[in-house]
């Protein structure tokens, strides 16, 4: 029986207006007025154990540092295909302000931005024509070959995580542009809509839909072995490393709230009863389920959750954006404010505004980082991480690379010419000793001519001196002879 006071006995501080009745609180106690003769204390409701509604986000700044690199990553790769779209795979300067305004860049904001990377693109002088060029450095043509190779390398995982996909769907096929929209997560090329989807008819189907012109891809067959979530994994090497009793894991999730979430005493009430709720597999096919009722209402929340953990779960890099996930709310069953429902669940996802003035929504898997990096990191995460590496590199640094460069050339060329050197050896040490020999043979021959003729020369000389003295003899005899002979005699001997 409700509790009648008179108002005479009570001193009113407040009146609360309400239909056909009154509230008035006296004496700091809720007294209900009917008609205004008797007041009836209501009754405090008891704290509820459910999950609220709407929580304030709590921010988590290791997410958020990532987003602040990935927006300089999302810039960096504009120029990339820029570049990369030339004829050539450069650009001149004078037209980059022009075509980096298409990009949403303001005017002269290209070129300072690109000042800032010089470990991704060179400014050179152009050998002919005597203008500033831009190109990709060599580091980051390494990345951009790595990441390609990468990507074709897992082609078959990469149809394995689209055949899920579309068995995530209620009818098993989605729009062919909303995959396009979101095929860099997936790990899915350029072209995939020739290089996965027709390449694999036995897989999947590509058709024109009949009410709207746009594209759909289906499924073909569903493959009962792919209807496993990545959770029902992670609980059962959870059930068997730590031996957690079965009953309590069988339905929960994996929960890491961020640093500073305010926990409550009924909060952790209202997670451990969700943990425990039962739900439908989102691979379960829930189209003959009756679901007016308010336990089965609880059950696709809980269902919606693991649907947005499996699709995080078949992306590369573990996160996607809130609007792409967004465009397959109606084909997965996903509640419309996409946004609050997460915020329900702060401990599974992490939503980071960073990245484009609050714009952009980020959405994370918990579960899946540890400070700021992949728990279990894939090729072609690794690769396009290399990426964010030369953007956090020093523009300093770049220069010491530079010079140290210039060191390395000198270096490889002195130890290209000691390998010569070395390899060539033995022939040249030959050769010079087959030249040596040659020049000994040729001093030798050149001494023993000249030997032969100063032999002559002197054999020359002294015949000729033998023939003066002769001669010289024959006049002095004959000289002496003319002291015995008559005038004309000598006259005649001289003459």
């Amino acid at each position: 029986m409700p509790l009648l006071v008179p108002i005479s006995k009570f001193f009113t501080l407040s009146f609360l207006l309400k239909t056909k009745s009154t509230i008035i609180k006296v004496n700091n106690h809720l007294v209900q007025a009917n008609h205004l003769t008797h007041f009836t204390p209501l009754r405090t409701m008891s704290q509820s154990t459910g999950i609220p509604k709407k929580l304030q986000r709590v921010k988590d700044h290791s997410y958020d540092n990532y987003m602040e690199v990935h927006k300089k990553i999302r810039k960096v790769l504009k120029f990339q295909d820029l570049l990369l779209s030339q004829p050539t795979k450069s650009l001149c300067i004078a037209r980059l302000d022009a075509l980096s305004r298409r990009l949403g860049f303001k005017q002269f904001e290209a070129g300072a931005f690109m000042l800032k990377f010089p470990h991704i693109f060179e400014i050179y002088e152009h050998p002919v024509q005597r203008i500033l060029y831009v190109r990709l450095t060599r580091k980051a043509k390494l990345q951009i070959d790595e990441e390609n190779n990468a990507l074709q390398a897992q082609i078959s995982l990469a149809v394995t995580r689209l055949r899920k996909l579309l068995m995530l769907s209620n009818t098993g096929r989605l729009r062919l542009e909303h995959v396009r929209i979101a095929g860099n997560e997936f790990g899915l090329p350029d072209d995939f809509e020739y290089s996965v989807v027709l390449k694999y008819p036995c897989y999947f189907r590509l058709y024109d839909g009949k009410d709207t012109r746009s594209k759909y891809i289906e499924l073909v067959d569903r493959d009962s072995s792919l209807g496993v979530c990545s959770i029902e994994a992670s609980r059962e090497r959870e059930y068997r490393e730590r031996g957690i009793d079965a009953e309590n894991i069988r339905f929960s999730f994996i929960i890491n709230f961020p640093p500073g979430f305010k926990i409550g005493k009924y909060y952790k009430i209202a997670v451990w009863k969700w943990q425990r709720l039962p739900y439908w597999s989102p691979y379960e096919n829930i189209s003959g389920f009756d679901l007016r009722s308010l336990e089965a209402q609880k059950r696709m929340e809980k269902r919606a959750v693991a649907m947005i953990h499996e699709i995080l779960s078949l992306t590369v890099e573990k996160k996607m954006s809130l609007e792409r996930i967004a465009h397959f709310r109606m084909a997965m069953d996903l509640p419309k404010k996409l946004k609050d429902f997460l915020l329900q669940h702060q401990g599974i996802f992490y939503i980071s505004t960073r990245g484009n003035h609050g714009k952009l929504h980020t959405v994370f898997l918990r579960e899946a980082y540890k400070k700021g990096e992949l728990v279990e990191p894939n090729e072609l995460y690794l690769a396009r991480r290399k990426l964010a590496e030369l953007i956090l590199l020093s523009p300093r640094k770049a220069n010491v690379d530079r010079e140290l460069s210039g060191f390395r050339r000198d270096d490889e060329r002195r130890s290209l010419r000691n390998e010569y050197i070395e390899k060539n050896g033995e022939s040249n040490m030959l050769e010079e000793q087959l030249k040596r020999n040659e020049g000994r043979i040729s001093d030798q021959s050149d001494s023993d001519s000249s030997v032969d003729l100063e032999t002559k020369e002197g054999e020359q000389a002294e015949l000729n001196s033998d023939m003066d003295s002769n001669v010289n003899f024959h006049f002095f005899g004959n000289n002496i002879d003319c002291s015995d002979v008559s005038d004309a005699e000598a006259v005649h001997l001289s003459s």
